[in-house]
């Protein structure tokens, strides 16, 4: 058991942070698999990736809380696995243009979205003694001015020019990336009007799949020599 590295994957009970576990389960990695509140998508997602051979383990946390995200590390250390990687996945979209959105609003999505990333990075790399990888996740629209989610929009652009920063500060041993899907699975707010009309805008005509972005991921984890980048995959929304 010990002789498989670690790799901590928060919101991974569900899309991309799922595929994204899973991803790296493939690899021979054991698998801790955060999630909030979705018990029963993280226990099918523990399945799939038992089944795979290797450990996972489960952890349950409110990344904005700095108790949670203290006993998140105590689970971690009591593994006997050594941290390789980290992958910040978890996140909120609020819908909101700048006129509607609450200061609760603007602090739900900043709290989980950046500074729950660099906590964990925080933590993350003084685990990381024998050096490691972390990958956060962004988005195309950090450079898009998508008025309808401008928490989320700050939120994603601030964590790319953090994403630069740490892979400056935790060099050599600990190399730090991001990845930057663009329309992957539609939110719960976005009928499948507007969803359709956004994938026809696309170059490519079509969404990425989860396994297509999580392909960046293995990439990464791959090659030793890139660090402080954004890989997009994003089907050519970068173009429009």
């Amino acid at each position: 058991m010990a002789d498989y590295p670690l790799a901590l994957v928060t919101g991974a009970a569900h899309r991309l942070g799922r595929a994204f576990a899973i991803t790296l389960a493939r690899q021979g990695y054991a698998i801790l698999l955060h999630y909030h509140k979705s018990l029963s998508d993280a226990a099918v997602t523990e399945n799939e990736i038992r089944s795979l051979g290797v450990p996972v383990y489960t952890v349950q946390a409110d990344l904005t809380s700095d108790t949670d995200l203290n006993s998140l590390f105590a689970s971690l250390h009591s593994l006997l696995h050594k941290l390789r990687v980290l992958v910040n996945s978890a996140a909120v979209m609020p819908r909101k243009d700048l006129r509607s959105t609450s200061s609760t609003d603007w602090d739900a999505a900043l709290d989980l979205n950046l500074r729950a990333p660099f906590l964990l990075a925080q933590k993350a790399a003084e685990c990381m003694d024998a050096g490691g990888l972390i990958v956060n996740v962004t988005d195309i629209g950090a450079h898009k001015l998508w008025t309808g989610y401008p928490a989320y929009v700050v939120s994603k652009s601030a964590l790319e020019t953090l994403t630069r920063m740490m892979a400056k500060a935790y060099a050599p041993s600990i190399r730090v990336n991001a990845i930057a899907p663009g329309l992957v699975l539609p939110s719960g707010d976005v009928t499948p009007e507007e969803w359709e009309k956004l994938v026809q805008r696309l170059p490519l005509r079509r969404p990425a799949s989860p396994e297509e972005v999580a392909s960046a991921l293995e990439f990464l984890v791959r090659n030793e020599s890139v660090t402080g980048q954004t890989i997009v995959v994003d089907g050519g929304y970068s173009l429009l």
